[in-house]
């Protein structure tokens, strides 16, 4: 009987760091994905983009890419430069050595962890439709959308899932008449909330107390995006599910995390993304009829948008029911953020959902 050929590792390529705001974050998260994935199965090729968005080619080392004594890593230039096919009829990826030499590297699908923009926006998975590569998590539309926080309101409402109430405003609108926006948006009652529509994390968000903190706090978003959502505080818990594509179509979830806000009601940088037994509770303290129906809302959330590979999708849960506040189809991926932590509470361990997320993405069709 003549021996069997050994398999050849799956080559991934882990394209991290960024332009946006979040470039640490998603330094850290691709140093978990290194420390955790199974090397008999999967070989990686870490892309490193630079604050400047320069595509490097990284050393495959998780060490370089943890969070050590509190600073957050960062992708270096090394001179190297890492082209996309330029035709789906070639998986390989050209990289520009600083010596002169190039080289090929064939890869099998590609594992976008991204935050923000130029990188969950649709604009990296557009680049990889177009170059005919696999790759892991939602495709064009659905992170587009999710993106753009007017949308996803409007589509989640059409689909029937109840949402905070909001006002979108334009920069021409503002900068025409800001008397009559700022009656507009009062008409939500105070405390409101400003935010970028299409801004990445916390960014530009600003709780406003009164009428004479509006226009900083309208000016502040705006440097972020020329659009603005305005909404009224919602007084309750906030929960959230994590949202896995089903094998057979149908969106699994996870059991539902909490997280407990800080007194000046605002969810940080570090916990969000760090998380930390103190600010993170999951599972969370539901009743089952809480958790069954968390868990229905995520799974339609997730369809309302198209959603393929992964989502978190976040509520608030008020005296009322719950209320949809927005569904993040990169969400913080470190092993110690809310996503991973859901799905180890529902007997999912890191290493096997990066492990599925790869295996979905390979085999999806959007």
């Amino acid at each position: 009987m003549p021996p069997i050929a050994p398999v050849s590792p799956t080559t991934v390529a882990v394209l991290f760091g960024g332009r946006s705001s979040e470039h640490e974050i998603s330094c850290v998260t691709a140093g978990g994905i290194m420390d955790v994935v199974d090397r008999t199965e999967y070989e990686l090729v870490p892309i490193g983009i630079t604050k400047d968005g320069a595509f490097t080619l990284q050393p495959d080392d998780p060490a370089q890419w943890a969070l050590r004594d509190g600073a957050l890593p960062t992708v270096p230039d090394n001179g190297t430069r890492v082209a996309f096919p330029t035709s789906p009829a070639t998986n390989e990826l050209v990289v520009s050595h600083p010596d002169g030499s190039v080289t090929s590297i064939a890869v099998d699908i590609v594992f976008p962890i991204l935050h923000g923009p130029f990188g969950e926006d649709g604009t990296v998975q557009g680049l990889l439709e177009i170059a005919g590569l696999p790759y892991v998590g939602d495709g064009v539309l659905a992170s587009a959308l999710a993106m753009d926080k007017h949308v996803a309101k409007a589509v989640l409402e059409h689909a029937g899932l109840r949402v905070a109430p909001w006002t979108t405003v334009l920069r021409r609108e503002w900068t025409a008449d800001p008397v009559d926006v700022a009656e507009s948006v009062a008409a939500h009652g105070w405390p409101l909330f400003v935010k970028p529509a299409r801004a990445g994390s916390s960014m530009g968000v600003s709780r406003v107390d009164g009428p004479e903190e509006l226009g900083a706090a309208m000016d502040l978003a705006f440097e972020h995006d020329s659009k603005v959502i305005v909404e009224p505080r919602v007084i309750g818990r906030e929960v959230e599910v994590a949202v896995l594509e089903g094998r057979d179509g149908v969106p699994r979830t996870s059991l539902p995390g909490e997280i407990v806000v800080a007194e000046d009601g605002f969810y940080d940088f570090a916990s969000k993304y760090l998380g930390g037994d103190e600010s993170l509770l999951c599972p969370a303290p539901l009743t089952e009829v809480q958790t069954d129906e968390i868990r229905s809302i995520g799974a339609r959330a997730f369809e309302a948008i198209g959603g393929s590979g992964l989502a978190r999708v976040d509520c608030f849960l008020t005296d009322d029911g719950f209320v949809v506040n927005e569904v993040n189809t990169m969400p913080g991926f470190t092993p110690l953020s809310m996503y991973p932590r859901c799905w180890a509470a529902s007997g999912v361990s890191y290493g096997e959902l990066v492990r599925e997320l790869i295996e979905l993405g390979r085999a999806a069709v959007r």
